[in-house]
């Protein structure tokens, strides 16, 4: 028996010291965000003084120095997320995850932009100032993997820490401007449709701008199985394994004085980005005696791409422009290293690449490349047979400014210099709203806009053989869509369809005009705006499209053919306000009856891989309100019921059967239980909680919001056969800005600051954003400092 109470005092003894030296092992992965560090290269001491969101307020003698502290704190909160955003353009998420990634990697390998990163780093100046400051911040990055504690995501992967580099610096700007493009997974799904069924089916569809939707105003005072479907199949399931997330939309408004209350800009900002864990941006306030910014960064990124001081604020959405294109071309029929092109054959030229791949052999392939592009069907391996199609992508085919411009915005000080560096950003296409304290408010389209042929419609495969389907110029930025203090006393953009430009409407992908009208009738008629009320409004979750819709679409059902309790729910459906509250049924039973009504549309002529890929698109979210008010047109009739033309009526009166029977299999009888939020919720992943043993530890979530896809608080998620809407994509911050009360702007992150679990920061706000709650910014240095939750102060050596 003593021996038996010994072994056991021993094994208790040992679980006792394995505890201990877990939780010392723990102590030593989380950030420091207090003490005193010495950094390589500060001229001068730097404060970093957190507030108690984990926000870094950084107070230096110089810039240099403020980089230096930006790069350190940046990188012990975000090291893993700087890790898996510079692999990306490189092919190196294999490396990390495995061979299920391998498509991805060959994929963003094609786009060249390593390549095109390699090009310009070697072309530069190293004295620019610009590349000087990002120096500074990459050696504050560099010091932290040198002493700092390794990240808990690098010992579950087994990859080594390595300094970063200037190109990669530029490579998260090329996988920035990427996912902005739409181009990749709407042109060969058109192109596809159109080969197989036909002129008549793509006239139904909403594929160009509509007229009688609203626009964003210009102000300028002087003036089958097919190759297709294939190419979209493969960058869709590719794009879907990313572990970081795509950027996706956004709402900004920017109100002149005389439409606030105190007489001061009001700028409001909610860029829209998929949903991840850590969220995108990393906020910071550096503070100089000749520089001040408070701003939003991209991991890996000196400068913040949305950012405010006492001076001027800006903003980002998404442009939405076409600026990725494919073309056909046709391979020489006795030697296939050669191509046609309008002034004779010229030759392929070859690509070999070599992905490593964990616990894996390492991969090699080869693709051809023309003068357009990346052949992309020497990538999608099951079609290397067909004919080849190249893809053109703008950010790639001209000289990379990017982070001059970047650059420039962060470090104007009047709304002159703030434009004069916005023609260097050519891709990727972007909004940019601008307010100041002079009361200046303007939106700039920043892109190289081109012009082509007349008769050609870049929303399909074009013929890369002829010369007659290229470019014919290149837009000045002067051309561009643009508004600087219109009549009307706003700016705004819901990446929806900018007004005629240079002559022309400019080709993209605009999304409709559900946010942008709601926008519009919100400003229209108000001039007392103030913070409370630009805050509320940013979390508007009504729709100015849905409940006209369905008003309209009721007209057409016979009740007679309805039960009792259906009866009662139309009716509160003809009444429904278009109001996305988490204990709404209206909205429910809507969207359950939308997705039937695409399904029973589309999915006979396309099958079900397609109809899927159509989901995924902007094109659908136009054709959803255009589409069900068509009388008449191809797609109602189901093609698999040949003695059977079926009508719109007929398609509506199925949908709503359908939508009507999954809800009572999946949540019962009464539809009292059909409440918003529990098929309508957010979780915020990590790219381990996809293991569900980790899920807990690494996921923040999931909760019941409230919004919907296309209303201003766009809480968006794809379509699927499930029933349910995982969110996944929305406001990836919330902010308003102003000028009347700068320092206390307030603003919000899904999640937390911190990408590092043991943190106390790491999810700290993700209840207050689903609550639709906001936190100040802080700029008052002594508010800071009486304030603040620690000191971390960095010495020089």
């Amino acid at each position: 028996m003593k021996k038996i109470k010994k072994a056991l005092l021993v094994l208790a003894g040992l679980i006792l010291l394995v505890i201990i030296s877990l939780i010392v092992f723990v102590q030593t992965l989380k950030p420091d965000y207090s003490g005193e560090k010495t950094l390589p290269g500060l001229q001068e001491d730097v404060n970093v003084h957190f507030d108690t969101f984990g926000i870094p307020h950084i107070y230096a003698e110089n810039e240099p120095d403020a980089l230096r502290a930006l790069g350190y704190v940046h990188a012990q909160d975000r090291l893993w997320q700087m890790e898996l955003l510079r692999r990306l353009a490189k092919g190196e998420l294999s490396e990390v995850f495995g061979p299920d990634l391998v498509d991805t990697d060959k994929f963003f390998l094609s786009l060249g932009i390593d390549e095109h990163t390699n090009q310009t780093v070697s072309q530069l100046d190293k004295e620019d100032e610009m590349v000087v400051l990002c120096q500074f911040y990459l050696d504050g990055i560099n010091a932290f993997i040198e002493e700092g504690p390794t990240p808990v995501e690098f010992y579950l992967t087994g990859i080594d820490k390595r300094p970063f580099l200037l190109e990669d610096v530029y490579n998260v700007v090329g996988y920035m401007a990427f996912s902005f493009a739409m181009g990749h997974k709407t042109d060969p799904l058109l192109t596809s449709i159109q080969q197989e069924f036909g002129e008549e089916y793509i006239d139904d569809l909403a594929i160009y701008s509509d007229t009688s939707t609203v626009w964003i105003k210009n102000y300028k005072k002087n003036s089958p199985d097919s190759l297709g479907a294939m190419i979209t199949s493969n960058a869709t399931k590719a794009l879907q394994k990313l572990p970081v997330p795509l950027f996706v939309g956004s709402n900004s408004w920017v109100l002149a004085p005389s439409k606030t209350k105190n007489g001061k800009v009001i700028l409001a900002n909610d860029p829209h980005i998929g949903f991840a864990q850590p969220s995108v941006w990393y906020e910071a306030h550096v503070s100089t005696p000749n520089y001040e910014k408070y701003g939003y960064h991209l991991g890996g990124v000196p400068f913040p791409l949305l950012g405010h001081n006492r001076d001027l604020a800006y903003g980002l959405t998404m442009l939405q422009n076409d600026d990725l294109n494919f073309y056909y071309e046709e391979t020489h029929p006795q030697d296939s290293t050669k191509y046609r092109t309008e002034n004779g054959w010229e030759r392929y030229d070859y690509v070999t690449r070599t992905i490593k791949v964990k616990d894996s052999e390492d991969v090699s392939f080869t693709f051809k490349k023309t003068r357009h592009g990346p052949v992309v069907n020497d990538i999608a391996t099951q079609i290397d047979d067909e004919q080849p199609v190249a893809m053109s992508w703008m950010y790639v085919m001209h000289k990379n400014e990017v982070l001059h411009g970047l650059h420039g915005l962060c470090h104007a000080t009047d709304i002159a210099q703030f434009e004069d560096a916005l023609p260097k950003i050519h891709a990727p296409g972007l909004n940019v709203m601008y307010g100041d304290a002079d009361g200046n408010v303007a939106w700039w389209a920043t892109a190289k806009l081109n012009q082509m042929p007349d008769s050609v419609s870049t929303k399909f495969i074009l013929d890369g053989t002829s010369g007659k389907q290229e470019p014919i110029r290149f837009l000045d930025f002067s051309e561009n869509p643009s508004a600087v203090n219109p009549p009307w006393q706003y700016v705004y953009s819901a990446n929806n369809q900018p007004d005629s430009t240079a002559g022309m409407l400019y080709p993209g992908y605009y999304l409709p005009e559900n946010r942008a009208k709601r926008i519009v009738q919100l400003l229209e008629n108000k001039n007392d705006w103030d913070k409370k009320a630009t805050s509320e409004m940013i979390l508007d979750v009504t729709s100015s499209v849905n409940p006209s819709l369905v008003t309209e679409l009721i007209k057409l059902v016979d009740v007679s053919i309805l039960s009792e309790e259906q009866l009662i729910w139309v009716d509160a459906l003809k009444n429904w306000d278009g109001h996305y509250a988490v204990d709404g049924i209206s909205p429910t039973l809507f969207h359950r009856a939308e997705y039937y009504m695409l399904k029973n549309t589309f999915e006979d002529e396309l099958g079900e891989d397609r109809f899927n890929q159509l989901l995924a698109t902007h094109l659908i979210k136009r054709h959803i309100a255009w589409g069900a008010q068509m009388e008449d047109g191809k797609w109602w009739d189901n093609v698999h019921t040949a003695d059977t033309l079926e009508t719109r009526l007929e398609v509506l009166i199925k949908s709503f059967d359908d939508a009507w029977n999954s809800l009572v299999e999946d949540f019962g009888p009464d539809p009292n239980q059909w409440q918003w939020g529990k098929v309508h919720t957010l979780e915020h992943q990590h790219p381990f909680g996809k293991v569900e043993t980790l899920r807990n530890f690494f996921n923040v979530g999931p909760f019941p919001v409230e919004g919907t896809r296309e209303v201003i608080n766009n809480m968006a998620f794809p379509y699927d056969s499930t029933g349910l809407y995982k969110v996944n994509s929305g406001p990836s911050t919330r902010r308003v800005i102003d000028f009347s009360d700068i320092e206390n702007s307030i603003s919000i992150l899904p999640t937390g600051q911190s990408g590092n679990p043991f943190s106390k920061h790491y999810k700290d706000q993700a209840e207050m954003y689903v609550k639709g709650k906001f936190r100040k910014m802080m700029m008052n240095k002594r508010e800071i400092q009486d304030n603040a939750e620690s000191l971390l102060k960095f010495v020089k050596k």
